[in-house]
């Protein structure tokens, strides 16, 4: 048991939101959580889950043979 729990106003803290985010995320069932008594709590591997779910990498545009055409 070395997971880190998170409260709802650390993961919005750390998301640079609004704690109703994380209450949307929960509620929706879109993050995994753990219920401690009235406490809802968000394992950090959850939040690292949804965040590596949901980041879109750069297109890699191959490059001309003749690079840009002028203008």
């Amino acid at each position: 048991m070395n997971e880190r729990y998170l409260s709802v106003d650390q993961v919005a803290e750390l998301l640079g939101t609004t704690a109703r985010f994380p209450r949307r995320l929960i509620e929706e069932r879109r993050i995994r959580y753990v219920k401690v008594g009235r406490h809802v709590r968000i394992p950090e591997s959850a939040l690292r889950e949804y965040l590596a779910s949901r980041t879109v990498e750069p297109l890699r545009r191959p490059r001309s043979r003749f690079g840009r055409a002028a203008a």
